[in-house]
Order: structure tokens, then sequence, then C-alpha cells
């Protein structure tokens, strides 16, 4: 079986993936309901809140690039960054996945660099207020100062309707930038 049954009943093709089954409900659902870390936060903390955070931080024409740059892991689910390193064909999946969420919402395929630097000021405010304390420098984290905002963990119910509405938004305020 090649197949994800999603939240809204569509069957996904993990093997064959087609960008008209991409669907913003199935995504915003799924990674309202995933924890980040692999669930190891001191409190549930998922990675649409996350996307969220990402996405405050970039420039206006980001946010939806930011909103979506999880977005394979609502079909592939949310690896650790030292597990991935180690799944090259776990990679590959992940890439045409991203493939077709791009070609689904009119994306470039390489991410923008405000995204990656927000990702990693998100990533650094996360390990602050969410993890346990640890005294082991995270290479990726050099030089990458947290917000000043404490992250205050939204419930899953709370992360899945905020997320969606924003990136519903998003998805408007592109839709009327590319029509003007």
């Amino acid at each position: 079986m090649n197949c994800i049954l999603t939240h809204t009943g569509k069957r996904f093709d993990l093997y064959e993936p087609d960008a008209g089954m991409i669907d913003p409900r199935d995504i915003s659902h799924s990674l309202a309901h995933l924890c980040r870390f692999n669930g190891h936060t001191r409190e549930f903390y998922s990675v649409a809140q996350h996307s969220c955070i990402v996405a405050e931080l970039v420039p206006e024409e980001h946010k939806l690039a930011a909103l979506l740059h999880d977005a394979a892991e609502a079909y592939l689910g949310d690896i650790t960054r030292p597990l991935k390193q180690w799944m090259p064909d776990y990679r590959g999946f992940e890439d045409v996945i991203w493939m077709r969420v791009c070609e689904r919402f009119d994306l470039a395929l390489d991410l923008p660099a405000s995204v990656h630097h927000a990702d990693l000021i998100a990533l650094a405010t996360e390990r602050r207020d969410l993890m346990p304390s640890d005294p082991a420098i995270w290479d990726c984290l050099i030089g990458i100062e947290p917000m000043v905002e404490i992250i205050r963990p939204w419930p899953a119910a709370e992360a899945r309707l905020t997320y969606h509405q924003r990136l519903m938004d998003q998805l408007a305020i592109e839709h009327r930038r590319k029509a003007a």
C-alpha cells in the first residue's frame, strides 16, 4: 500500500504524489497534531505553531513559503534532524512532496534565505522556551539569537484554526497579488 488516508478522506499516494491532492485543510490539521522535537518538549508544541512563528519573522512576500516550509511533514510526519541526515530515501520522498506543494501553491522550489533564517530563530527560541536545559552547543544555532517573546504553546485545536486562517489569508493575498 503506497497511500495514506488524509483528514479530508483523500488517499494520498506517497510514491506518486499528485499536487491536486494536496489540501490546505489536511496540512492544517496534520501540522497542528504533529509535535515538534519528536514530542520531547516540556509540553505539546505543534509544527503548525512553529510555522506561524516562522511566518511572523519573514517579509510579507515570503510568508506563504514560511507557512508551508514544513508542509511535507503533513504527509510524511516529522522526523528529527539527526535521523533525517542518515535517511537519504526519506529526504527523497520529502523533496518530491515539497515539489508537489510548490506546484500546488505556486511557490519557488528553493526557500528564500529569510525563511531559513527565521526557521533558525524559531529553533533557538523553541530550545530556550520548550526544551529541557542542556549545555550542549547546537552548531546550527551559533550566531542565532532567539526572539525576545516567550513561546506559549497552543493546544492542537487553536494551532489548527490559527494556522489554517493564516494560510488561507496568505493564499488570498498571493492570489490578489498575482491577479494585479
